[in-house]
């Protein structure tokens, strides 16, 4: 009975020293969330790994504020964030830049309201509850939409969920709708019916895009580990583009992608097909990061003051967009 302490000593001891291994283990950590697209798969192949030559430490977050706050800590040197918290994060002048337009948005962000929630047109809208992530690209769809629709949220209940959440919700019936993307998107779409989406959205002033984001201070030091973990994002995205008939639910890609977003393998392919995935040479023209992307986000900030979600406009965004990692 006396060796049972040493021996919990012992197990202690090697608890804490593999916590520490663990702890010391990862060179990068990259935050990413579980929205569907093609860059999944080299994820969970571990292409990045090989080609940075990196330990990549892969955390998974709900949405993108709190990937900023992440970034904003240096919890996290690389992150995956929609265009509507980069605006936010920018325009507070978080040391951050956008190295490359990880998705253009369409249908894979949509609002979508419950069967029988009497639903049928906008105006319906007046008095019900929908759920969003506040300060996400879905949010700034969803403010969009209200605005074109002219409703406001006085008449509208806009209340804060992330995707996990808002999936719970809707299974409670506390929620009439959301705003939302994969796979809690998949799931409500089971009981519910579209009532507007990204790209529609975008048609009305409101255009939405995803991208991969780095700390500067991490940029300027490693500027080989962008440069590299784009062109794996890149390859994936020519590999989506030349098979694409090819990603079906029973494929190996598309299972990949279930596994790490929790999406419905059935759902994936249509998921897929809801965005755009630019090639190095759109990535670089004037339309993206050669200056349109700038103007995107400077659009998204100044519908954000409007809205009262963020206090100041900056008068140029550029600072926080480049195109030399993509080569």
């Amino acid at each position: 009975m006396r060796a049972l302490p040493t021996t919990r000593r012992l197990f202690t001891a090697v608890l804490l020293a593999g916590a520490a291994w663990h702890a010391q283990a990862a060179d990068l950590t990259v935050g990413f969330q579980t929205g569907v697209d093609p860059s999944k798969v080299p994820q969970a192949d571990g292409a990045y790994e090989k080609a940075t030559g990196q330990r990549i430490d892969w955390r998974r977050f709900n949405s993108g504020p709190e990937v900023v706050t992440a970034l904003a800590s240096g919890d996290v040197q690389i992150g995956n964030l929609g265009s509507s918290p980069l605006a936010a994060a920018a325009s507070r002048k978080l040391p951050i830049v956008a190295f490359i337009v990880s998705a253009q948005i369409h249908s894979s962000e949509a609002l979508v309201v419950r069967n029988g929630s009497g639903i049928d047109k906008p105006e319906d809208l007046k008095g019900k509850t929908i759920a969003t992530p506040f300060v996400s690209t879905s949010h700034y769809s969803l403010l969009g939409a209200l605005k074109h629709w002219g409703l406001d949220s006085k008449q509208v209940k806009v209340v804060n969920l992330n995707p996990t959440e808002i999936a719970a919700a809707w299974k409670r019936g506390d929620i009439d709708g959301a705003f939302v993307w994969s796979p809690a998107l998949g799931e409500i779409r089971k009981t519910g019916k579209t009532l507007t989406d990204a790209a529609e959205v975008g048609t009305w002033g409101a255009p939405t895009f995803e991208v991969w984001v780095a700390r500067k201070d991490y940029a300027e030091k490693h500027p080989e580990v962008i440069a590299q973990f784009a062109g794996v994002t890149l390859k994936a995205y020519a590999d989506y583009a030349a098979h694409k008939a090819e990603w079906t639910p029973e494929s190996d890609p598309v299972k990949k992608i279930a596994r790490l977003t929790g999406a419905n393998a059935s759902d994936v392919p249509e998921l897929l097909a809801g965005a755009a995935y630019p090639d190095a040479q759109a990535q670089t023209s004037a339309t993206l990061l050669g200056g349109g992307t700038a103007k995107d986000i400077a659009g998204t900030a100044a519908f954000l003051k409007e809205q009262g979600k963020i206090p100041d406009v900056l008068p140029d965004y550029s600072p926080y967009v480049s195109a030399q990692f993509i080569q």
